[in-house]
């Protein structure tokens, strides 16, 4: 559609994390465009489901649309972690956070079509799908948009620009924003499967020596896998026989989902850690992929994207009330503070797992399996472990105070 043409914030990318942003500060009295290339109904198409930690589910809560997510996603109340054939493994309940669930799965549609129905209430939000930025100049005062939309080209502007156009963000690489971190030696496999257990509410992360397996419970007896291999043997599995794959699957699964089918495509991905040197620039700040990326052990990365939304709202949020300038440095150095230093700790988290149990050297695997065993019987270690996987350490943004 054609909206105005002067914003407040200006959105690029109506992903996830892009849209949360817009729905945590829609009645802050803030104009916010929000640009996708795509049309919001392919935007949302995507076969994929997430791990949503606790923290994303009270952030939603407190959105008011986690009541449209919640009958739509899958639950679970138990999480194994375990080291190949190694039979001492470390289960983690329900009790030892006094919660009903240790987490959920969503997918992608159940989740953006919530965010973006909850959008499209508010005058205040102007979607420009499908849109293409062409250009950003920053001044002063404000940032100048270049877009295209509809066959025309056209200019906006706003106070601030805000990059949640993922990984390969354009909005980064135009701010000459740079990265560091590396590509793992590793592509993850990420599939859907059926099986026929009474139970399906066990989140299982397995560990082998080519990479993690992690095993998320879906509604309908499913369940979303997401199999690290080596860049080679990854690509085997994607295109192997389903016959051959499926047998393959339940000896790397021990028996532990009983008879399996196949009931999606095989996607193939490759893994990355990345940080930015900075997420904010006057009139700039980047959220979720596009500042960061991590090891997908552990089912981290959506979350610390939604958390960067949650947080920045807040931050905004509060400058506005002030009437303090939203695109000012010194405002957007709050939000970066807050979040640069809490994802760095996760970023090294994921590493270090992926590390610690990626390989078959004596030493280490004797070491990590001591560790297994240590966490198994010392409790407050196995808290912490839970509380950091689930999202419930470091700030906690005020949205998901609300609930």
């Amino acid at each position: 559609m054609l909206g105005r043409d002067n914003y407040d914030l200006i959105i690029v990318g109506g992903g996830i994390v892009g849209t949360t942003l817009a729905v945590a500060l829609k009645n802050t009295g803030l104009n916010i465009a929000m640009i996708e290339e795509r049309p919001l109904e392919v935007a949302a198409s995507r076969r994929q489901a997430y791990a949503l930690s606790l923290m994303s589910s009270r952030i939603f809560t407190g959105l008011g649309i986690w009541d449209k997510i919640s009958p739509s996603i899958g639950k679970f109340r138990h999480i194994r972690l375990s080291d190949a054939d190694f039979p001492i493994f470390v289960p983690f309940v329900v009790d030892e956070l006094k919660t009903d669930y240790l987490g959920y799965v969503g997918e992608h549609q159940v989740i953006l079509t919530a965010l973006h129905n909850a959008s499209q209430d508010c005058d205040r939000i102007d979607w420009l799908s499908p849109a293409k930025v062409l250009e950003v100049e920053y001044g002063a005062e404000t940032a100048t948009v270049t877009l295209e939309e509809a066959g025309q080209t056209r200019k906006i502007t706003a106070k601030l620009v805000i990059g949640a156009d993922g990984a390969k963000s354009a909005i980064r690489q135009g701010a000459q924003i740079k990265t560091k971190g590396w590509k793992y030696w590793q592509s993850c496999v990420a599939f859907t499967i059926k099986h026929q257990l009474d139970r399906n509410d066990t989140a299982f992360e397995r560990f082998w020596p080519t990479g993690p397996m992690g095993i998320l419970p879906l509604q309908g007896n499913r369940c979303q896998i997401v199999w690290t291999n080596p860049h080679e043997e990854a690509k085997k599995l994607q295109e192997m026989p389903e016959a051959e794959f499926i047998d393959k699957l339940e000896a790397y699964t021990g028996g532990l989902l009983g008879k399996i089918a196949l009931v999606s495509p095989r996607a193939l991905f490759p893994v990355q850690l990345m940080q930015s040197d900075t997420y904010v620039k006057p009139r700039l700040a980047l959220i979720g992929d596009a500042a960061h990326c991590c090891h997908p052990v552990g089912g981290q990365g959506l979350n610390l994207g939604i958390r960067d939304a949650a947080a920045l709202a807040q931050v905004l949020k509060e400058a506005a009330e002030k009437q303090e300038d939203i695109g000012a440095l010194s405002t957007l150095k709050s939000y970066e503070k807050w979040r640069r230093s809490e994802n760095l700790a996760i970023l090294g988290f994921t590493d270090f797992l992926d590390r610690l149990f990626s390989n078959n050297w004596p030493p280490i695997v004797l070491i990590r399996r001591l560790g297994l065993a240590i966490m198994r019987g010392f409790p407050p270690l196995k808290l912490f472990a839970l509380q950091l996987m689930t999202g419930l350490k470091g700030r906690i943004p005020q949205l998901a105070r609300t609930c």
